[in-house]
């Protein structure tokens, strides 16, 4: 009886502290949000909070790409690069259109600079598919690789200048290209409105769509999940054509913001959503992850970032601080996979008995 009730008590700690790391996210959130408005001045700001989402939308875009990515059991490296790109893309053809070569030159409207900047992304993504899965590069060097070629394709557009003034013409429908950054819906940034449509379609295809429950096998067991029938091949180039479409839009919000585009913006981004897909408790060994709960760890990162930024703190003790916290968030997933195999076996004992 005495070691029932002992087994009992061990299992409802190992279950509740599981409980406690499975909300570790929503609990970081909590912690830093109210340590930054006590610390930060006006960090309750209405105005902090606008520019603060604005952050934080950037972020979860590349999140969420990336989160299906890791998912999948793989890696993006070149998701920055490709903001950089996408920009110049859009920069680019905001200011000179396209030269035919015969004396005319075709210019775009906002739509159809915004498609073509997202078949950019959409494209390079599907190279890290092709390198990943025809030419069997592992992920980490196939993304880098395109990391480099991404960011000096960015760097030859213009010479490694800026594209400045990119505010669009009335003549040719594209004036409104500046709203996508700078404008907002009742109330709202439009970016954010982008954030949660783009966060509900991959939510959808996560928990609803045969596509989602591949996803998750083949992060889990890829060759268990190639023997069930699973095209293993068209699940990892949708992941990375995915992460490429997120990135493309982070390039059209920032370009659109600024009203500038430059080759260098982007740098160092695919730290930020490696960071806030961990954080969010998606597991670099692959099959586990959640859209909600990456979207709260970009919220994590983001604050973090704007809170330090307005404490003072320099930048290089945030990179620091960054790296700290990416390093305990997978301590910590390692630790919930133990705990989660504790309460297994006492579950199964406690059945036996």
């Amino acid at each position: 009886m005495t070691d029932m009730t002992a087994n009992g008590v061990g299992q409802g700690q190992s279950s509740a502290l599981l409980m406690l790391m499975k909300a570790r996210t929503f609990i970081a959130l909590i912690l830093v949000f109210v340590f930054f408005s006590i610390f930060a001045p006006n960090f309750l700001s209405t105005a902090n909070f606008v520019i603060m989402s604005k952050h934080v939308a950037l972020n979860a875009f590349l999140a969420i790409g990336m989160t299906f990515v890791i998912i999948s059991g793989g890696i993006d490296l070149s998701v920055g690069s490709i903001v950089g790109l996408c920009g110049m893309v859009a920069g680019y053809l905001l200011l000179n259109g396209i030269d035919l070569g015969i004396g005319w030159t075709v210019q775009f409207n906002t739509l159809e600079i915004c498609l073509i900047v997202a078949l950019v992304g959409i494209a390079i993504g599907a190279l890290n598919g092709f390198l990943i899965t025809k030419l069997n590069v592992a992920p980490f060097i196939a993304t880098l690789g395109t990391l480099y070629i991404a960011r000096g394709a960015a760097m030859l557009s213009s010479g490694g200048e800026t594209f400045p003034n990119l505010t669009g013409s009335v003549e040719y429908g594209s004036a409104s290209y500046r709203f996508i950054g700078s404008g907002s819906v009742l109330g709202i940034p439009v970016s954010i409105w982008m954030l949660i449509a783009v966060g509900l379609l991959a939510a959808y295809i996560a928990k609803r769509t045969p596509l989602g429950r591949f996803i998750y096998a083949v992060g889990g067991n890829e060759r268990a999940a190639g023997l069930s029938g699973v095209k293993v091949t068209h699940v990892k180039y949708f992941v990375y054509m995915f992460s490429g479409f997120c990135a493309a839009l982070v390039g059209i919000i920032i370009s659109s913001q600024l009203v500038a585009a430059h080759p260098a913006t982007g740098d160092t981004f695919e730290l930020n959503a490696i960071a806030a897909a961990v954080l969010g408790g998606t597991s670099m060994s692959g099959g586990r992850g959640r859209i909600g709960g990456t979207i709260i760890g970009a919220f994590v990162i983001g604050v973090l970032s704007d809170g330090l930024v307005m404490m003072g703190v320099s930048a290089f003790w945030q990179t620091v601080i960054k790296g700290v916290v990416i390093i305990a968030a997978v301590v910590i997933d390692q630790a919930q996979q133990r705990v989660q195999a504790r309460v297994a076996l006492q579950a199964q004992a406690a059945v036996g008995k």
